[in-house]
């Protein structure tokens, strides 16, 4: 996810790369972080995330030909 140690990135490094305002990234980011996709922590005036280690594989599975059942 980010390009500092252990993958962290702040809401203010992908803003420019979006034609989204920092609010609503930060917004997706708690949308993110609430389903336990992604950890944050507040450092000072910025707020850091990282994807949580288990979900690249949590949605691999959810994602795998079958695994839904109709």
């Amino acid at each position: 996810m980010g390009a500092h140690e252990g993958g962290e990135a702040c809401v203010c490094e992908p803003t420019p790369q979006f034609d989204l305002s920092a609010p609503t990234i930060s917004h997706h980011l708690k949308v993110l972080r609430e389903a336990g996709l992604i950890g944050s922590e507040r450092r000072g005036t910025w707020v850091y995330h990282w994807v949580i280690p288990c979900t690249p594989e949590r949605l691999g599975k959810l994602f795998k030909p079958g695994s839904i059942s109709r």
